[in-house]
């Protein structure tokens, strides 16, 4: 049996859908609740594309964003995925930012990786590859060759790869093709073959 208070509250709690549709008609403080409600769920997209310093700012970013753009929110969809996407993009938008603006230019992989990975490769290595040490290497060559691809092919390898999603969820949330991302994510880890060959 359902408890009183619990079918009360959410009877009492507004959908998505109805706090969109108040802010669109000038209740800007509505836009609070939706905050509130997916601040966690925007932060945990984040936390797996940019590097933690800027999850916070990149947050924020995908809000602006949000807000900025809820006249095209289609009730079709949940808001929950429709601000996944924005999510999605703004972290693309924030490797494309930064790779603009580098100011020095690519170096070299560190003499400690490249041992490493010919250890790895050769097989000489004595440690378990599930080692702590080795996981943390790996996550740093890892990053390394990531930072030397396109924002566009680390954002299809992360979401591919990295999270496990479908060439179709992929697409969705990066606008894209299925064809486009399955021709990305081939391209992109035949570049990262190569950087890490």
């Amino acid at each position: 049996m359902n408890d009183p208070e619990s079918v009360n509250n959410s009877l009492s709690k507004p959908s998505d859908a109805e706090i969109v549709r108040r802010v669109i008609e000038g209740d800007i403080n509505a836009f609070e609740s939706l905050l509130v409600r997916y601040k966690g769920h925007v932060l945990e997209v984040v936390k797996r594309h940019v590097p933690y310093n800027e999850v916070e700012e990149t947050a924020h970013d995908v809000f602006v964003r949000a807000y900025l753009s809820l006249p095209t929110f289609e009730k079709r969809s949940s808001f929950k995925q429709w601000l996944s996407t924005i999510a999605v993009r703004a972290c693309h938008d924030f490797w494309r930012k930064r790779y603009r603006s580098r100011e020095v230019p690519m170096s070299s992989l560190a003499e400690e990786h490249q041992e490493w990975l010919e250890k790895v490769v050769s097989n000489r290595s004595g440690q378990s590859f599930d080692d702590r040490n080795s996981q943390k290497k790996a996550r740093e060559l890892l990053d390394w060759a990531l930072d030397r691809l396109s924002p566009g092919d680390r954002m299809v390898l992360e979401l591919v790869y990295l999270e496990g999603l479908s060439g179709r969820e992929a697409a969705d949330l990066l606008g894209w093709s299925v064809a486009n991302v399955k021709v990305r994510s081939l391209r992109a880890r035949r570049k990262l073959r190569d950087l890490l060959a």
